[in-house]
């Protein structure tokens, strides 16, 4: 016999299980789980609580620049950029693979700002004037000249860039070198134009961390027997060395490298 209403008789009522009876859900809950919109009264969650915000390209390489003038480029690193940023280093990996990459998307950055010089005729003029604007324009950013000391960095360099190297190796082309003799005269004054501009940002950060009377020299000390032209030079030597020559041997170089790759066999 059916359990059920007074006397064993079945009402024909099935009572509901008690675990049909469930708490009601949280508000918060039925928002994340149905997409509805909140109760009224309480805020909607965004879903982004947390999340580091969105960094562009040009901020992290305007955050790169803060840096490294306050502290010198030798202090950059992805780790104190992305403190810099107030981001994560997983963020910037997007947008630059390593230092070397960040320094070179800096420099790109910084030529695309160089005004393109008007070129002369001449295609021996336009090679001077094309070095002496990259000089000029890493004159001022010895850490971008620095990391563009190694081999394969033309295959990094942007559009702006190229294009002085470009005018060079098509000057020396239309004077008549071949194009991988075009080649060694870049590279030729390359060298130099590299080394110029680190030796003297070099000397500035030297005299900057011991000072100016520390940092001077003199060969007036030399024992003239041994060494009688650099004793005679004596103190004359750094007041020589802090001249801006770049000018004149960059006009010597491009006439001697050009003439000696155009120049008739015997």
């Amino acid at each position: 016999m059916s359990p059920g209403g007074p006397g064993g008789q079945h009402d024909g009522t099935v009572p509901a299980p008690r675990d049909r009876q469930r708490p009601p859900t949280a508000p918060s809950d039925q928002t994340a789980s149905s997409g509805r919109a909140a109760s009224p009264g309480r805020p909607a969650s965004s879903g982004r609580t947390g999340r580091p915000p969105t960094t562009s390209r040009a901020e992290i390489l305007a955050a790169a620049r803060r840096l490294i003038d306050r502290d010198g480029w030798e202090a950059l690193t992805i780790r104190r950029l992305a403190a810099e940023t107030g981001v994560g280093a997983t963020t910037l990996y997007h947008h630059v693979r390593d230092k070397d990459d960040l320094i070179v998307q800096l420099v790109n950055e910084h030529v695309d700002q160089v005004a393109r010089p008007e070129l002369p005729a001449g295609p021996r003029d336009r090679i001077i004037v094309a070095w002496t604007t990259i000089h000029d324009a890493l004159a001022g950013w010895p850490w971008g000249a620095e990391v563009l000391t190694a081999d394969g960095f033309l295959a990094r360099l942007g559009d702006s860039a190229l294009w002085f190297v470009e005018t060079i190796v098509a000057g020396a082309v239309d004077h008549g070198c071949t194009r991988l003799q075009a080649v060694d005269l870049f590279r030729s004054i390359w060298y130099y134009t590299v080394g110029e501009i680190l030796v003297r940002a070099h000397t500035v950060r030297r005299k900057d961390d011991i000072g100016d009377a520390d940092s001077e020299f003199s060969l007036r000390a030399l024992d003239a027997s041994r060494y009688p032209h650099l004793a005679a030079i004596g103190d004359q030597w750094p007041a020589r060395a802090s001249l801006d020559l770049y000018p004149q041997v960059l006009h010597i170089l491009v006439d001697g490298l050009l003439a000696n790759a155009t120049k008739k066999p015997r």
